[in-house]
Order: structure tokens, then C-alpha cells, then sequence
């Protein structure tokens, strides 16, 4: 059965009284390689194995869709185990220390930006997008998010082409996991996209499952934060803040957006 990404409370409203109410659901996951639990994220349940795949491939853990065997359940709708293909490996002494780095503050982000320049080459300049197109698509994100329109408590996360078709939208109540759910599940197709749209601001992490993913523009309705725009000047990644009412801030790759 497909999961929900809501559920119904009551709450007392000024003015208004005793009235029920849906607010978004965020639950852990638990993300296992065979028999060895690699991270737990609080997320919106749903698209859970778009989430481990896109998890797993963003911080460079499994490199191809091959490396995959099977994704699935493991005793509880809360767990999920990514069996890998014969031939796949993974130190998990790395992993640990990895995983370690990236989720504590301060140097976590110069170890994630080192751990990025061994894995990945700077963005091809080749792709190029009509501006005014690439300013319509959080509207065109917004209108796909139906769990927002019902709780106001749920980021977006949208992929599309240069011509402005939409591939993918995912929501999760984590913007890192939204991003991840779409990258996921374009990485299980073995498709690619042109340009991300996020619903709120670009940190760091996001810009770095774009580069990872190859992934050449990344357009937010918020703001970036200024190692997002290191990153993205670094890696030749097109990045466009405060992307709403038809204006935009560019911060960095100009030069793949026309008039």
C-alpha cells in the first residue's frame, strides 16, 4: 500500500476552535548495505527506495546502477536494505569515517569538498536554457506538490530537461531527502536531466548531489549559502537563487542561461 505523506490531528485555532487538521508525516529510515546500517534519516515515508539510491549514488558510495542488485523493505516499512551486485564493493571503514565527517559542523564541508574533487569532474558547458523558461519552473514545481498544498510543511524537488519537460517531483519534509528521492530514482532509470529546482534555499550538500549526479543547473526559490556558491563556481554548476515572481539572483554559471 502506498504510503502517506499525511496525517490528520485536531488543534485549537485562534479564532476558531477545536478543528481537524493535516499536518506532514516524517518518520526514520534506516538505510542498510547487505547487513551493515549506513545512516538514518528522519524523512516523509514514501519513494523510500528512490531515497537509498539516491542516498547511496549523491555521496559516492555506488557509482553506477549495476552496482545495484535489489532494493526492498527489510522487517519493517522503516528499514530499507540495498543488496549490491557481484563485483560491487564498498570499504565501510571509509564509509564510517565519511559519514562521520559529513554530518558533524565546522570542517565537514572543506572534507566533503575534498572527498568531491577525487570523485567528480567540473559540469560540461554545453547545455544551454532560455532564461524565461528556467524562471517559470518552480511554478511548475509548486503546482506537482500536492502535500504542500495540504500542510504548508513540505519541501519540493523537481528534475527537468533543457526544453523545460518535467522528469521527476518528489516531496520529503527534508530538502536533502527530496533531493535525493529525485536523483534516486532518475539514477534507477538510468536517465538523465538538465536542471534541479529546489523549493527552498541551496546548501552545500544539495549543490554536491547535483555535481555528483551531473546534474548542470540548480535553480532555488531561496538563497544559497556562500560554500554552495564556492562549490558551484568550483565545479562549473549553474546556480540560481530567489528564482520567483519572474526575477532570479545568478551566482554562478551565467553563461549556460539565453535570452
Amino acid at each position: 500500500m502506498p504510503e502517506s505523506k499525511t496525517a490528520r490531528v485536531s488543534v485549537v485555532r485562534m479564532p476558531g476552535g477545536v478543528v481537524d487538521d493535516a499536518v506532514v508525516v516524517e518518520e526514520p529510515l534506516e538505510i542498510r548495505v547487505g547487513d551493515k546500517p549506513v545512516s538514518v534519516t528522519l524523512r516523509t515515508p514514501g519513494d523510500d527506495f528512490d531515497l537509498a539510491a539516491g542516498f547511496l549514488f549523491t555521496e559516492s558510495i555506488v557509482a553506477r546502477r549495476e552496482d545495484i542488485e535489489s532494493i526492498r523493505h527489510w522487517a519493517s516499512p522503516n528499514v530499507v536494505r540495498v543488496a549490491l551486485a557481484g563485483g560491487a564493493r564498498v570499504d565501510l571503514q571509509r564509509l564510517q569515517r565519511h559519514f562521520y565527517s559529513t554530518s558533524s559542523c565546522g570542517v565537514c564541508g572543506k572534507a566533503s569538498i575534498d572527498a568531491l574533487r577525487v570523485n567528480a569532474e567540473p559540469l560540461d558547458d554545453g547545455v544551454r536554457v532560455d532564461t524565461g523558461l528556467l524562471l517559470s519552473l518552480p511554478d511548475a514545481l509548486r503546482a506537482k506538490q500536492a502535500a504542500f498544498e495540504t500542510t504548508g510543511a513540505i519541501h519540493g524537488a523537481a528534475a527537468f530537461t533543457r526544453d523545460g519537460a518535467l522528469l521527476r517531483v518528489r516531496e520529503d519534509v527534508g530538502r536533502h531527502n527530496a533531493v535525493d528521492k529525485v536523483i534516486g530514482s532518475l539514477f534507477l532509470d538510468s536517465t538523465g536531466a538538465d536542471i534541479l529546482v529546489v523549493s527552498g534555499r541551496t546548501s552545500f550538500e544539495i549543490v554536491q548531489k547535483c555535481v555528483v549526479a551531473r546534474i548542470p543547473i540548480l535553480a532555488a526559490v531561496g538563497a544559497p549559502s556562500s560554500l554552495a556558491i564556492e562549490l558551484a563556481h568550483e565545479f562549473r554548476l549553474t546556480l540560481l537563487g530567489f528564482v520567483r515572481d519572474g526575477r532570479c539572483n545568478i551566482y554562478a554559471g551565467e553563461q549556460r542561461l539565453t535570452s
